[in-house]
């Protein structure tokens, strides 16, 4: 009598019951992760398991009928393709609940954000003979101990302890102060408040491209929750959209390029950006004193928002926060963007040539881009629409196929160099309601302008002559008005916005 062949490991592992087995684990896992995202609506879930479900009978199916197809006719080919077919769902099954289960994992590390990073750092200039921290012995430190004292404190009692010596320093009376003395060799190393960087700049554009960073401290501050939390699925929403110009750490305290206001209506599908130039004079929250825009980000995010609702006379829900890493590393993660120039310019930082017409961006070029003011004709004024060029252009990138076949790479790039306090839950629950009900959506952009002049008026910088934007009232009041039928649910028609582009 014939011996029957002992069933090989390999056999074995690509058998009938262990191949069917495996499918049914990647199909639990499957719909236990797409459940879990909450991205999808009920009846599209149930559609869902039930093409699963007839998946995994008829592959049963299939590979039954192969068998006894080869029992009977002695050839196995069908068996061998319905079982490679059957691995072949259950990898990709298995591939794309890890890809899920990533974005699920980015959403929960992006949202919720309620703190922000206190950046403190030692300079010294690029070109200067002081290159480490241990070059700091016998040299004098300039402070400016006005504006956070326990921070500065607290960063040079570190340097010290590292650097095992006691540390010399010299107070300055202003930020503008210390940076003159920098710059004019009177010390060769300060301390400085990321903060107020833009302090230390007054008469010197640019310094801190010049700065080389010999020791850096970072805490973490809570924000005061100034936002009302609202249903975004069915009342309308309005997000606080903010550019720091910093590389590195996106939580950093730090002046705000970048001012947009994205107001949204999800039952009328429609969205507002309002775009408000860095420069513009408000009078700041916490003590009603004339400010530039940019320089409320240096008392904290909190403080831009409340001021941002005073002036706009509006209610912000939520803020969403990135920086140069941040638009760099997501742009060149879409495979760079296209811009539609209405000039030919070439940007200060990078020399890059822009060109009216459509331009194929990446990232560094696409920071550049928006960063752009002194070439434009109307400086501040076309560098905020120019922001709202490059936010349509990276959602229409971001809503492209492009998206899945980069799917990895975009968000490794948005996490860490962006944040919002927007809970998951919500974009989520957004991402369904869209999926849902389909359709397109109408986008409007309008912009704050005004006058430019130069004034020593404003709260941070009492004495020094800077620019700022004083804010036409008539364009103002009509821009309040909009936004106000966003607020009550109302359309918006074209009519509206003409003019205020």
């Amino acid at each position: 009598m014939a011996k029957h062949k002992k069933k090989g490991f390999f056999a074995k592992l690509l058998s009938k019951r262990v191949l069917l087995f495996i499918q049914l684990i990647m199909s639990i896992i499957f719909l236990a992760y797409i459940y879990i995202l909450k991205m999808l609506p009920t009846k599209y879930y149930m559609i869902l398991v039930g093409v699963i479900v007839l998946l995994f009978i008829m592959m049963n199916l299939f590979i039954r009928s192969g068998i006894k197809r080869k029992r009977k006719y002695g050839k196995g080919s069908r068996v061998v393709f319905s079982k490679l077919l059957c691995l072949i769902i259950s990898v990709v099954l298995g591939y794309t609940s890890v890809m899920i289960a990533k974005g699920n994992s980015f959403l929960s590390n992006i949202t919720g954000s309620f703190l922000e990073t206190r950046v403190i750092s030692i300079y010294a200039m690029n070109d200067s003979s002081i290159k480490s921290l241990d070059d700091l012995k016998g040299e004098t430190v300039g402070i400016q101990s006005e504006r956070g004292t326990s921070s500065i404190n607290n960063a040079l009692s570190k340097a010290e302890d590292k650097l095992g010596s006691k540390i010399k320093t010299k107070d300055y009376k202003t930020y503008a102060k210390l940076g003159d003395a920098l710059v004019d060799g009177k010390v060769k190393v300060i301390v400085v408040d990321q903060a107020y960087m833009s302090l230390l700049e007054t008469h010197h554009d640019g310094l801190d491209e010049n700065l080389r960073s010999l020791f850096k401290v970072e805490t973490k501050e809570r924000i005061n929750n100034v936002m009302k939390d609202t249903n975004v699925t069915k009342k309308p929403f309005i997000v606080y959209v903010t550019g720091i110009d910093t590389y590195g750490t996106v939580s950093t305290i730090s002046r705000t390029d970048v001012n947009l206001l994205v107001c949204v209506s999800p039952v009328n599908h429609q969205i507002l950006m309002v775009s408000i130039p860095r420069d513009t004079e408000v009078n700041l929250h916490k003590n009603g004193k004339m400010d530039k825009l940019t320089h409320s980000a240096m008392y904290g995010i909190d403080e831009t928002i409340s001021t941002i609702q005073d002036f706009l006379e509006l209610d912000v829900n939520y803020y969403a926060k990135t920086n140069f890493s941040g638009i760099t590393n997501i742009i060149d993660a879409l495979g760079g963007v296209t811009i539609d120039s209405p000039y030919n310019f070439t940007t200060m930082h990078g020399h890059y040539r822009i060109n009216k017409g459509l331009n194929e961006l990446n990232g560094d070029q696409a920071l550049c881009f928006v960063r752009e003011r002194y070439a434009l004709p109307r400086g501040d004024f076309d560098r905020g629409q120019n922001q709202q060029r490059l936010l349509k252009a990276m959602i229409k990138k971001a809503l492209s196929p492009q998206i899945i076949t980069n799917y990895n790479n975009i968000l490794s790039a948005v996490e860490g160099c962006f944040e919002t306090n927007m809970a998951s839950d919500d974009i989520k629950a957004l991402v369904n309601k869209q999926i849902d009900d389909g359709g397109s959506w109408q986008m409007f952009n309008v912009q704050v302008s005004g006058e430019g002049h130069k004034t020593t008026k404003t709260y941070s910088m009492p004495g020094q002559s800077v620019y700022t934007m004083v804010p036409d009232e008539k364009r103002l009041n009509r821009i309040i008005e909009v936004i106000n039928k966003i607020e009550a649910d109302e359309k918006i028609t074209k009519s509206d916005v003409k003019g205020l582009q």
